[in-house]
């Protein structure tokens, strides 16, 4: 990363932590910038597998849902934050070991379309676990904290999040993942370990999302299998780094950032207005630049230098 783009991340973080004390405690803006955030974390998380690797997810909601009920069941028996928070991230990540072990035995398609069957054999689980989840009445969480707390956990995590996909893309590891995305086969013939290197990444994202669901249980203080282990919520995970630019560091912020200002503006107007919008733009992109917006940004910067080329030379 050049110093330009340092200094621009820079400057950019720091107006994010000024939010709170120039936007004057309005909760409707902390509301939309927690929720930025937090998508943003969660579908760079979902990048690390769906983008670096190559191999997209339909079920990383479960990973969602067991960060949020672990988060909830340990807090309604008194258990700190500072061990539930951990606890979530570690059990999502070990069940991604559990699903994610068998499951990378098929490749493309096939793998997708398993990872819709365990999501959804997740979320039946849950729903029919009465004893322990609660089923579909969901559970309660007693209390929030503050909502600029809850702020600035979700910017760290994004934060966090964001500045570990830098260092992954760039480092050994992302060139394994590079290679596992463009040519499986070649991979392992340059002694890549694929499967290993496969769950790795899956490990990571899905600890992440653990965290992400705890920090989604704080806020909402209530959570049932349909809300947090639902199918379109994994759904929105892929659509947002696909929209902003899929295996690139920053287009999951950037698809966040979109999603959520689609679903603000539509989800209260018209009954799936938001599904409706996603879809059409999901086409567009696909047909028109499926690199997404910033395929979209390096085209227009393209022609721009190619326009001012001549310019130059005269």
């Amino acid at each position: 990363m050049d110093r330009r783009a340092v200094a621009l991340v820079a400057v950019a973080l720091a107006a994010a932590v000024a939010v709170p004390f120039v936007a004057g405690q309005s909760e409707y803006v902390l509301d939309v910038l927690f929720l930025i955030f937090l998508y943003g974390a969660m579908a760079t998380a979902w990048n690390l597998l769906g983008g670096f690797a190559g191999q997209v997810s339909f079920g990383h909601a479960a990973f969602l849902g067991i960060g949020a009920y672990t988060t909830a069941i340990l807090t309604q028996i008194g258990v700190s934050l500072w061990l539930a928070v951990p606890a979530a991230s570690l059990l999502a990540g070990l069940y991604s070991l559990v699903i994610g072990i068998p499951a990378f035995r098929l490749r493309g398609p096939y793998f997708s379309i398993a990872t819709i069957g365990i999501g959804e054999a997740t979320r039946l689980v849950a729903l029919n676990w009465t004893s322990l989840t609660g089923g579909a009445s969901g559970l309660t969480l007693s209390a929030a904290p503050p909502l600029t707390l809850q702020y600035f956990a979700a910017l760290a995590l994004c934060a966090l999040t964001v500045a570990l996909a830098a260092w992954i893309k760039r480092s050994r590891f992302g060139f394994a993942l590079a290679a596992v995305r463009q040519d499986p086969d070649a991979a392992e013939t340059l002694g890549v370990a694929t499967t290993l290197v496969k769950t790795q990444a899956l490990f990571l994202s899905a600890c992440i999302i653990g965290v992400a669901g705890s920090v989604y249980a704080l806020h909402y203080l209530f959570i049932s299998p349909d809300s947090v282990f639902g199918f379109s919520t994994s759904i929105g995970l892929v659509i947002m780094p696909i929209v902003g630019g899929l295996g690139t560091v920053t287009g999951p912020l950037i698809g966040a950032v979109v999603y959520t200002f689609i679903r603000e503006q539509l989800a209260a107007t018209l009954a799936n207005a938001d599904l409706l919008a996603f879809g059409l733009l999901l086409i567009a992109i696909v047909v028109f630049e499926p690199r997404g917006i910033l395929g979209i940004v390096d085209r227009v910067r393209r022609a721009a230098r190619a326009k001012a080329a001549p310019a130059v030379q005269r």
